[in-house]
């Protein structure tokens, strides 16, 4: 709504996570050392702790994104309501182990094979689990167990558990007091501090692409700090009110008065529900008191007259109600009413078919068992394509611009749903299939049962995806540097050597894009590169559906 207004390329205080507006203040980089310390070192158990909004998932994300795939192996569950054979089935499912009916090899006995390869080939196996205080014991007892599988010399797994404060007091429990002793890197992150509040702020309006200056004055600044307590997730809220109320009020600097009528308006609704529901009962019981009245007034047929006409506007409201939108608590229920009715094996499937459909190539048959993962991975390999899995927020994933599959995990529903984003209209998603007879659901509709983890199939026609490191030469670096040129990116000469000015070519490429500037030519990296040049014919998003 006032992104035009104020300059920006996109919404600077998205409460959902994004690599790239990633902001660690003091807090969070020592948390994120503590982690990688942990992880470097193998200790086996790593606590995160912190108060709700204060940015674990966030330290969580930006870690795992750093971890190096050809070193580390990671899985990150955000879904802790499961029963201890579940836990273990989604674990093994996050890592892409197969599973095998053929034998009768337990979930156990097949994590304990991966993780033994893993570690021949010198590859540190990464667990992290958000939201830990929603572990019930035999969970967090299975995860124990789980630690066990080791060599002689180290921990074969890597377990981060982040949780509310809560979870140190379960931990404290008697009964609990084996798996606590096993944690031996632990770390409580705090709020941030107002001088990092202020930088975080900036960093974040800077990275939407606002035109310059300041936005925000220091006093108002100073009344969202203390309205957050410099909680991250607090203070992008408290922000994207002020700049809502700034943009109603025609002024494109945010003073102290418009925060405050932000802040004003966000605990406005906050209201319990309990007193809402007060309050929409009082005029219910004014409206039932006066019909009472009417019937002790009117006689006879007046008192029916009454009636009749109250069933007659009825009837025509509901006329002019025909097709409702579902939004909504409603809308969401209607979801996982629909979704929880398809197995989730048969809604990768069909999601899988709908993204194969944009390639031209064949769907996917009916078949007992499709896995989510290895399924699709098998059956992108199948058609001579590659299957790239996505995780980030949607803010990253629409800057890839291309058809995906979104992992959906809703209350009630065991297990993960998937749906297909496959085009942009109005700043409306469009998906496939439909939800509740609608075809287009906007971001926080999308937001709220998103996983974070999506699915997307891409083409390497020019077989690019191998291992580059600096130095590396041949035929395929020349090749690369022919698409960096015909991008726009690279001007020097085609030598075939992975130089700097091809490594500086491919950082500012990157960061042209919207790509993590690593330097690193990766799946996301060369779709990208593939999809900027025409002659590729890539499916994009933003031309909606075929």
């Amino acid at each position: 709504m006032y992104l035009d207004f104020y300059g920006f390329q996109e919404k600077p205080f998205n409460v959902t996570p994004d690599p790239r507006f990633v902001f660690l203040s003091k807090n969070h980089r020592e948390a994120f050392a503590h982690l990688l310390y942990g992880i470097n070192n193998r200790v086996g158990f790593i606590a995160l702790t912190g108060e709700v909004g204060s940015g674990k998932t966030t330290v969580l994300r930006a870690l795992l994104s750093q971890l190096n795939a050809d070193h580390h192996r990671t899985a990150l569950i955000f879904n802790p309501y499961l029963s201890p054979p579940l836990f273990l089935q989604n674990m093994n499912r996050e890592f892409g182990i197969p599973t095998d009916t053929s034998n009768s090899s337990s979930p156990l006995d097949v994590l304990n094979l991966f993780l033994l390869q893993q570690n021949a080939e010198d590859r540190t196996v990464v667990l992290a689990i958000d939201e830990a205080q929603h572990l019930e014991e035999p969970v967090l007892e299975q995860i124990r167990l789980i630690s066990n599988l080791e060599t002689d010399r180290e921990k074969l797994i890597q377990i981060v558990l982040s949780g509310q404060p809560e979870f140190v007091k379960i931990l404290k429990k008697k009964e609990m007091r084996q798996l606590s002793q096993r944690i031996t890197v632990r770390y409580h992150l705090e709020p941030m501090d107002f001088q990092d509040t202020v930088d975080y702020v900036n960093h974040r309006l800077k990275v939407a692409g606002g035109r310059g200056g300041i936005i925000f004055s220091k006093r108002a600044l100073r009344r969202i700090y203390r309205y957050s307590r410099g909680l991250p997730r607090l203070v992008n809220v408290a922000c994207d009110r002020a700049l809502l109320v700034g943009y109603t009020r025609d002024t494109a600097r945010i003073n102290s008065r418009i925060a405050a009528a932000g802040i004003k308006d966000l605990k406005r609704n906050t209201v319990s529900y309990p007193r809402k529901r007060r309050l929409i009962l009082i005029p219910a019981f004014v409206v039932l008191a006066a019909l009472l009245m009417a019937g002790i007034y009117f006689k006879g047929n007046d008192l029916i007259n009454l009636f009749n006409t109250s069933q007659h506007i009825k009837t025509t409201e509901e006329q002019k109600e025909n097709d409702p939108i579902v939004t909504g608590e409603e809308f969401f229920h209607a979801m996982a009413g629909e979704l929880g009715k398809v197995p989730e094996s048969e809604s990768a499937r069909k999601a899988f078919n709908t993204l194969a459909s944009f390639w031209n190539v064949p769907p996917v048959l009916e078949s007992g068992n499709f896995d989510p993962l290895i399924g699709m991975e098998r059956a992108a390999l199948d058609r001579e394509l590659r299957l790239y899995r996505f995780f980030g927020n949607l803010g990253a994933l629409l800057r890839i611009d291309c058809p995906a599959v979104l992992e959906l995990t809703m209350p009630g529903v065991p297990g993960k749903r998937f749906v297909s984003l496959v085009g942009m209209e109005n700043e409306q998603l469009l998906v496939d299939p439909p939800i509740a007879g609608r075809r287009s659901l906007s971001f926080n509709e999308v937001e709220k049962h998103w996983s974070g983890q999506g699915f997307l199939l891409w083409k390497d026609p020019l077989n690019l995806l191998t291992r580059i490191s600096s130095g590396s030469a041949g035929s395929h670096i020349k090749r690369l540097q022919g698409l960096l040129k015909e991008a726009g990116a690279y001007s020097r000469p085609l030598t075939g050597v992975y130089d700097a000015d091809t490594l500086s070519a491919i950082k500012e490429f990157q960061s042209s894009m919207g790509v993590n500037p690593d330097g690193i030519v990766g799946g996301q990296t060369l779709m990208v590169l593939y999809r900027s040049i025409d002659r590729f014919k890539v499916p994009r998003l933003t031309v909606g559906q075929k």
